[in-house]
């Protein structure tokens, strides 16, 4: 399964401080989710039984005890793609302290892992709807069950229905000089007036707005060169019961005097919704200008 991570190390180990700091450190929430689910699902594994079929899965992260005194991450050494964590030290005091300094790079590297996974099994069956590009001269990698639902002159509604609820992705765009400097307060005022205008809830006068009692996460990133914010947090229904986590990409188009905006959103209630949110996070991250 996507996300998911073996820790191989001595059980003794695994149930005391050195596993705890392991936990702590691999089971961070993923940020975003109205509920705290963790970034990966953690599973132990004896060393006596590391071999084989085990030894393929693809993210690993591996605690030695001998006295070779080294930490390194490794590429594809025993299938592919594959990321392996090796720490071989004879004092767990050393195996704590390089996993502690080291733990954004495992995070980091297990995630560019994933997304690279999560790519493959999209490109298996991808949609050859050309609606983003026509629209707004955007490419897109989603799969072959998404449906455009909605395409007016500045907007463009796409959906995937799962067991209880859809994923969606949309995009439109405003002009440069309505957006001059990062505001956060900006970027929800303009996603809240678009659910407004295009994003119905289910009952009359009902429409998708920005979570208020739930603060947004927020930073800075570039794609393609071009300037890019990121939001993550969650959306509601304004005059009706409907809610979920949501991803906004704000990437500045210089080209064509233009921010371009598109946008990841699920509805799944009482589901777990951190790989609905993985899928859509990765899809918006395969965007081409």
């Amino acid at each position: 399964r996507i996300n998911d991570v073996m820790i191989v190390m001595n059980k003794n180990d695994w149930e005391n401080s050195l596993g705890k700091i392991i936990r702590e450190g691999l089971s961070q929430p993923y940020d975003g989710l109205p509920t705290d689910e963790p970034r990966f699902n953690l599973f132990y594994l004896n060393p006596k039984v590391f071999s084989g079929f085990t030894k393929k899965s693809r993210n690993v992260v591996w605690f030695v005890n001998n006295d070779l005194n080294e930490f390194k991450l490794m590429e594809n050494p025993f299938s592919k793609p594959q990321i392996v964590v090796k720490s071989s030290f004879d004092d767990n005091e050393l195996h704590e302290f390089y996993f502690k300094e080291n733990v954004n790079l495992i995070i980091n590297s297990i995630l560019r892992n994933e997304r690279k996974e999560k790519l493959r099994r999209i490109n298996k069956s991808l949609s050859r709807s050309k609606d983003l590009e026509n629209r707004f001269g955007i490419k897109l990698k989603y799969p072959s069950a998404y449906r455009t639902v909605k395409d007016t002159s500045n907007f463009i509604w796409i959906q995937k229905n799962i067991q209880k609820g859809h994923m969606n992705i949309v995009s439109y765009s405003i002009p440069i000089k309505d957006f001059k400097s990062f505001s956060r307060k900006r970027i929800i005022s303009i996603r809240d007036s678009i659910g407004k205008l295009y994003i119905p809830g289910r009952l009359k006068e009902s429409y998708m707005i920005t979570e208020k009692a739930y603060k947004p996460f927020f930073y800075k990133s570039k794609k393609e060169n071009k300037t890019l914010y990121i939001t993550k947090g969650t959306w509601e229904v304004y005059n009706d019961f409907m809610a979920g986590p949501f991803i906004n990409f704000f990437i500045e188009d210089i080209n064509n005097k233009r921010w371009i905006i598109i946008e990841g959103f699920t509805f799944a209630p009482s589901t777990k919704k951190r790989d609905y949110m993985f899928e859509l996070e990765t899809i918006l991250n395969t965007i081409k200008f």
